[in-house]
């Protein structure tokens, strides 16, 4: 019997390449049990034709459906569904019907909101997206980073794509990222002080695992990064919430009560102040007067294309008690997902521990790729390319805000990616940032970055990560313009 034309047809909205796409419309129809063992497949003539592709693309998705055992091809006669096909599951499949669970008591802990933080899918078709975070792919190093991930799949390190580290991670990256990457931020640290993680979002999940419970108090800044507070609040220990000023997180404000201490002293989060070296010094002596640790998110330190960076906190610490997060997530791009803690062994033995509870380790496909990156020089380079680009981007920005009148309410000392604004009073950014987006303008409302029921709705964050210098003076030009229509 053969199967008909007609039941073929490519979604538009997958992702891939045609003959991948092919290969999974043939694939899923088998599955589902649509297609059945010896039923013969249109030709790859008939096939092209209907779906208007090239004859090749479809004899490519049939020979490697052939290899994987989906069908099979008999001389002249044409392809079939294989005989070893995987087969549908043998029961018949149920709708799930409303039952009787009251799952409002069957919850036993809630953990929404998420993020609350909401970026859209589609940021990169839109002129003017003062986004944060997002990778901009004028800027990456797509050729070096593919012949890095093909050399990890090479059967010199087959061992590194295949094996399962347990709770171990990829000695070379480790090894890099203790003789390379840590000196530059004044850290020494041996291996058994780093853990590769799922970038720095888990590496804060893990500190604040490993270092509270209910009993436990820890201090936030104020703003601060939504998914920090999160965690802290599903870890259900007693939190402080410390305002920020223009120099980030002042020591003097914290309560002697407090075990442990999340900031981000180099670029603070939202707000990008720089905490100067002396207040540096000063949360590092209160730490040890309190007998309090301190978790330093040092998220963005390579974009210091003003001036060097300020020193880590971690290196300015005589006794241990800084546990240091780094993340790739930045500068490389937010889905690769990696980052590492540094941290006295203890620490770092007891974090190894939960996280093979959960995740075993990062992919070591991934942990290889990026070591090849890291080793061969392409990541210097990127970060010199993006550096220079920032640094334009800045200039720009810089002069349209000041031309603009709108208020910097906080900026990178040495660099970053983006700046803090503050609109005029009683202005609401949230409302404005929908507005905006009519006009192709991406702003990222300030609201959600502080705690509490009411929280201030006059500011906004500006990145330029993502958006060209070219298009910046006209970006700020709309939101300046946004903002005179609002306040008449």
């Amino acid at each position: 019997m053969s199967i008909s034309i007609e039941t073929f047809f490519l979604d538009p909205s997958a992702v891939g390449t045609l003959q991948a796409r092919i290969q999974q419309m043939v694939a899923q129809g088998i599955l589902a049990g649509r297609f059945r063992p010896g039923e013969r497949l249109p030709s790859s003539r008939m096939m092209a034709q209907h779906l208007g592709v090239s004859r090749i693309t479809v004899t490519l998705a049939y020979t490697e459906l052939v290899a994987d055992d989906y069908l099979t091809a008999r001389g002249r006669s044409g392809y079939y569904v294989s005989d070893n096909a995987p087969e549908p599951p043998a029961f018949a499949m149920q709708q799930t019907q409303t039952g009787t669970v009251d799952w409002t008591r069957a919850i036993g802990q809630r953990f929404t909101p998420a993020l609350s933080i909401e970026k859209p899918t589609d940021w990169a078709n839109y002129r003017y997206p003062f986004i944060y975070g997002q990778a901009d792919r004028t800027l990456f190093d797509t050729a070096n980073w593919r012949l890095c991930a093909l050399r990890a799949l090479g059967m010199r390190d087959f061992g590194a794509l295949t094996a399962d580290y347990y709770d171990g991670d990829d000695p070379e990256l480790v090894d890099f990222i203790s003789r390379q990457t840590l000196p530059r931020r004044g850290i020494l640290a041996n291996p058994d002080e780093i853990l590769i993680t799922m970038g720095a979002q888990n590496a804060l999940w893990l500190s604040a695992q490993v270092l509270l419970n209910s009993r436990r108090r820890a201090a936030i800044e104020d703003p601060c990064y939504p998914a920090m507070r999160n965690i802290l609040m599903q870890s259900r220990c007693q939190l402080s919430i410390v305002p920020v000023d223009q120099d980030g997180l002042p020591p003097d404000a914290l309560s002697d009560d407090i075990d442990v201490l999340f900031s981000t002293p180099s670029h603070q989060c939202p707000t990008a102040a720089t905490m100067p070296l002396d207040r540096r010094k000063a949360l590092i002596a209160k730490g040890e007067a309190q007998d309090f640790i301190i978790v330093e998110d040092d998220y963005e330190f390579e974009m210091s294309f003003l001036k060097p960076p300020s020193p880590s906190l971690k290196s300015l610490d005589p006794h241990g008690r800084v546990i240091y997060v780094g993340s790739f997530s930045k500068s490389l791009f937010p889905g690769l997902r990696l980052g590492y803690l540094v941290g006295p062994a203890p620490f770092i033995k007891e974090a190894r521990a939960l996280r093979a509870t959960v995740l075993r380790h990062p992919p070591g496909h991934i942990q290889r790729t990026v070591s090849y990156y890291l080793s061969l020089g392409h990541y210097d380079a990127l970060i010199r390319r993006m550096s220079r680009a920032y640094h334009d981007r800045r200039q720009v920005l810089d002069a349209a805000l000041q031309d603009s009148g709108l208020v910097v309410a906080g900026q990178g000392q040495s660099g970053g990616s983006s700046v803090w604004v503050r609109t005029p009073d009683g202005t609401d950014t949230t409302p404005l940032a929908q507005s905006l987006r009519a006009k192709g303008v991406l702003v990222e409302p300030g609201a959600r970055f502080f705690a509490g029921d009411a929280p201030p709705t006059e500011y906004m964050r500006l990145a330029y990560s993502s958006i060209p210098a070219s298009r910046i003076t006209e970006g700020v030009r709309l939101i300046a313009a946004a903002l005179t229509k609002n306040a008449a």
